[in-house]
């Protein structure tokens, strides 16, 4: 599995961006990652966005709108901890640590990022956190296995590296949108 995230900030035509992602063939789905953005901002994003393609879009905030647009999943986050009530999509979690991330195996996560994989592409002076070897007896215990997407430092040319290690996909920033 392969997903986009976007940009923290809006910026022109980003939506047509999404949509080109998403239809490209090589992304699976794309998160709408917008911290303190608000509800109106969010929602025109995804109303620019064609309605066949929101079963491919992940919210990180105001979660109401993955019900309302039904949208594939939300994204657990410390800004959003629950999904909302009755909520019967997808969702998903970011783990920073292999014991976290061994932790949070054991609830119902439709997929889990680990982080960060790589020196970061998008944030300056974000190292990777694991080693090969760290990354490989993960993998070897059964923590790091299809559930879970390799995140940080990320990119397209990445991808079969990534399945290597045994990781279940990855989930893409800064090479996305350069």
């Amino acid at each position: 599995m392969t997903i986009v995230i976007t940009r923290p900030e809006f910026f022109d035509a980003e939506a047509q961006q999404i949509v080109r992602h998403l239809q490209s063939g090589r992304v699976d789905l794309v998160h709408i990652r917008k911290p303190g953005a608000s509800r109106d901002a969010v929602e025109r994003l995804i109303r620019q966005i064609p309605a066949e393609l929101h079963n491919r879009l992940v919210l990180h905030d105001h979660h109401d709108l993955a019900q309302e647009y039904h949208l594939h999943g939300v994204h657990l986050n410390s800004r959003n901890p629950h999904p909302p009530q009755n909520w019967q999509g997808a969702v998903s979690i970011s783990c920073h640590s292999i014991d976290e991330l061994a932790e949070q195996r054991k609830r119902p996560f439709a997929y889990m990022s680990l982080s960060p994989v790589f020196d970061s592409i998008s944030k300056q002076g974000y190292k990777a956190a694991f080693t090969a070897e760290e990354l490989r007896e993960a993998h070897r215990r059964g923590i790091i296995d299809h559930r879970v997407l390799a995140l940080g430092g990320v990119t397209f040319n990445k991808l079969s590296e990534i399945k290597q290690m045994g990781f279940g996909g990855a989930m893409i920033l800064g090479d996305a949108w350069k």
